[in-house]
């Protein structure tokens, strides 16, 4: 797949609509607005619209816009940053004229018309700044607006730097970045400037993980403890990054309940648990991925995956 078969597509549309997936990170709404601010700059006579759910945590990154379903007649969609349909927010997107998937996550749902899946790349942040670089010939701009977001969602699907992702093409494309005119310390304040509320969790977790011998690490978050916190269960995906710091853990699991389901991130330092969480209604990266589970017993199913996968 060609990131000039991509522009050209673009071309062809009035209409472009662009989707990511539920509950999204920084790269999710990083690639999806950064995408958006591209193909408004390039192609100004183009109607873009960037839809889901907000994230009352991220609204400070951007904000989504609200349209009626027949914008979506005659439209291309294009889905950034989702492997799976069941992932994408707003499930209009299937009614647009041609679907575009771009990812960077395994390829385990191919979906779409045209798709570009690029498992090296870092972040699908990264992969837009690569379209831009490979269509600027073709006439394709990057604005300040688009360098913010872009840059934002590889800072934040690489943990700043810290994730073995990081590669050098990422660090190249960064610091192309940040020559453009954005406040990256505003930027960095929103991204990781925490409630008091979050910071005590906070130490709640560290209080309360488990740590077994084989270096599997889990936390449970229930609707008690987090009320108690005065803390919604969208804010404490926030602390999921926490554990990856403590000595002799190499796996760990937050689970954090919601009204009639507990969601599950899943965190590894070397062991493969993308599988783990295919099992569980769910996926993602080799060692980041999410999934879902019903009841507590289930749960404990998913430690018990972790402990044999951590025993390899």
């Amino acid at each position: 797949m060609t990131t000039n078969q991509i522009r050209k597509t673009i071309e062809q549309y009035d209409t472009i609509i662009i989707h990511r997936h539920v509950r999204p990170d920084p790269d999710a709404l990083g690639s999806q607005a950064g995408l958006a601010e591209i193909i408004k700059e390039s192609f100004p006579s183009k109607k873009v619209f960037i839809v889901g759910k907000d994230d009352p945590s991220l609204t400070f990154l951007v904000e989504m816009d609200q349209i009626a379903d027949e914008v979506y007649q005659n439209a291309l969609v294009i889905v950034c940053d989702t492997a799976n349909t069941e992932r994408i927010d707003d499930q209009r997107y299937t009614m647009g004229n041609k679907i575009i998937k771009i990812d960077h996550h395994p390829n385990v749902d191919p979906y779409g018309d045209i798709a570009w899946v690029d498992t090296a790349a870092s972040s699908t942040s990264e992969m837009i700044y690569e379209f831009y670089k490979e269509n600027q010939e073709a006439g394709v701009q990057l604005t300040n607006a688009a360098a913010r977001f872009l840059y934002a969602g590889i800072v934040g699907d690489t943990g700043r730097f810290l994730f073995p992702s990081t590669t050098k093409k990422t660090l190249q494309y960064a610091a192309d970045l940040v020559t453009y005119d954005f406040d990256r310390p505003e930027l960095y304040e929103g991204m990781y400037n925490v409630k008091d509320t979050i910071a005590r969790l906070r130490g709640y977790v560290l209080q309360n993980f488990t740590l077994s011998a084989n270096g599997v690490s889990s936390i449970k978050l229930t609707k008690d403890i987090l009320a108690r916190f005065n803390v919604s269960p969208s804010e404490s995906g926030m602390l999921v990054g926490i554990l990856g710091d403590v000595e002799g853990i190499k796996a760990w699991v937050f689970f954090i309940e919601e009204d009639e389901l507990i969601r599950v991130r899943l965190r590894s330092k070397g062991p493969v648990i993308n599988e783990i969480a295919a099992k569980y209604n769910g996926g993602g990266h080799p060692l980041a991925s999410g999934a879902t589970v019903y009841s507590w017993d289930e749960a404990e199913q998913v430690i018990n995956d972790m402990e044999i996968a951590c025993q390899k």
